[in-house]
């Protein structure tokens, strides 16, 4: 990892991106920022760089995600590029190995293959990407299919992905709950958690995990990677203005309204009821907005209190030059990684 920019002995920062779909501009536009965020993400030393499968939604556009990981790995050259996740119920554990083990083929050493048990969408657009309805509850069986493929081993199989066998392709679970928290464990596989957008479990999540850890080839010792949302700015009062398009993006979810991304306000407080927004607060519960000063009081205390070993970051701005100061403030801080 380029750590170049980083001050030493910090925590390692990665970019969770979902491709965001900007009001006014166009879903090509979005690509080309996101590649122009990664390169610049490579420079400030950021560990990885992973892009999420999410589907019908009118303000993301990552739902191709393998063909865009492959388009940012193209575009870097150091950076480690991966799913935040591959939602697993919505392909077949076959074309997920050939995907990733082309990229892993063509990107040795740089990709990173997360994967969730969530379809990543509504109901009806669930029915139409799974193979069957029932597929949700495979997961565990699917898993052990994909990491069949991927495995040396699989060289004389009946079925063969033949370009992912043996790769250097590591495998992460993605969750939202303790389920995915107890299925890494006992399969000694590194784990995400997704507290940027359902914070009520971290807590018991990380206990279930780190408790009842089982070491494998892959993974010594429990090692676990939290999603946070950050907007930093120069000022608190910037930060907190263009954390209002977060704020909307998160209110058209609860509300089941398809928009792009919309402009910041200064007059959030008309936009919603208390209701909602009290919704909006509680699911936005670790998200880290201000300067440079209080973000770094901030992010200290929720590593400090976590114990974790790496943040997952999104930050959903309207503008794109916002957007990428933010992380290059976010890349200054000095966050202590946690003593052993």
């Amino acid at each position: 990892m380029n750590t170049t920019n980083r001050p030493s002995g910090s925590l390692p920062l990665s970019i969770l991106d979902l491709v965001p779909v900007v009001s006014g501009h166009s879903i090509s536009e979005s690509f080309h920022n996101s590649l122009d965020l990664a390169q610049s993400a490579e420079k400030l030393g950021y560990n990885r760089y992973w892009l999420a499968e999410h589907h019908n939604m009118a303000g993301i556009a990552s739902s191709a995600t393998s063909v865009l990981i492959g388009y940012i790995a193209g575009g870097t050259s150091s950076i480690r590029v991966g799913s935040g996740g591959i939602m697993l119920p919505n392909h077949s554990p076959l074309v997920v190995a050939e995907q990733f083990g082309t990229l892993a083929s063509l990107y040795p050493g740089r990709i990173d293959l997360g994967l969730g048990r969530a379809p990543g969408t509504d109901q009806f657009t669930a029915m139409a990407l799974r193979r069957h309805l029932g597929s949700v509850e495979d997961f565990p069986r699917n898993l052990q299919e994909l990491r069949q493929y991927l495995s040396e081993d699989n060289r004389v199989g009946k079925v063969r992905a033949v370009q992912a066998e043996g790769q250097d392709i590591p495998v992460w679970l993605l969750g939202s709950s303790t389920y995915s928290a107890q299925l890494a464990s006992m399969l000694g596989l590194p784990f995400a958690f997704a507290s940027h957008f359902a914070p009520n479990l971290l807590f018991a999540s990380l206990k279930i995990y780190r408790e009842n850890f089982e070491p494998s080839a892959e993974l010594e010792t429990p090692y676990v990677m939290a999603g946070v949302n950050v907007v930093a700015a120069d000022t608190d009062e910037e930060a907190e203005y263009l954390a209002t398009s977060l704020y909307q993006s998160f209110l058209n979810v609860i509300r089941g309204t398809a928009l792009p991304v919309q402009p910041p306000t200064h007059d959030m407080e008309s936009k919603w009821n208390a209701s909602e927004k009290y919704a909006v607060q509680q699911m936005l519960t670790y998200t880290f907005i201000g300067s440079p000063a209080t973000l770094e009081t901030k992010l200290r205390a929720f590593v400090k209190q976590t114990g974790v070993d790496e943040l997952m970051v999104g930050t959903s701005v309207f503008d794109h030059q916002a957007r990428l100061r933010s992380f290059e403030i976010l890349s200054g801080l000095n966050i202590e990684k946690r003593r052993s």
